[in-house]
């Protein structure tokens, strides 16, 4: 819902220019990625399971579920993958449910409010970790 849903918060720019910048900021870092979007929980977990043994790291924007998910962090914690968390808008500075973040349990560090730049940093963190 990407360039739908208030984009007074998230702005015009739908999920293809998301993807689209993502893929070209990847391309520049010389980084593959793999992008995918699930709107339901278990999805997203299974996806994550899958990464064990054959991504390096995991970009996550978990959107509701990251407040919500216990799920997920589990799956996170299962793969042992370095993950970097990523967020179009500052949630800290939103309603207060916001706040909270199961994702951050686990993630190495937390991108948020930065728009779509915030996936480029999140690349780019992974690119240099060492």
């Amino acid at each position: 819902m990407l360039g739908i849903r208030e984009p007074d918060l998230y702005g015009r720019q739908d999920f293809r220019a998301l993807c689209s910048y993502i893929r070209r900021s990847a391309r520049e870092l010389g980084v593959k990625v793999t992008l995918c979007q699930y709107n339901h929980e278990g999805s997203i977990v299974t996806r994550i399971q899958r990464a064990l043994g054959r991504y390096d790291g995991i970009v996550i924007n978990a959107g509701a579920y990251t407040h919500t998910s216990v799920a997920i962090l589990d799956a996170l914690k299962a793969v042992s993958l370095p993950t970097v968390e990523v967020h179009l808008t500052d949630i800290a500075e939103r309603e207060s449910f916001r706040r909270l973040s199961y994702v951050s349990l686990y993630a190495e560090r937390l991108i948020k409010g930065h728009g779509f730049s915030g996936y480029r940093e999140a690349l780019e963190y992974l690119a240099n970790r060492k």
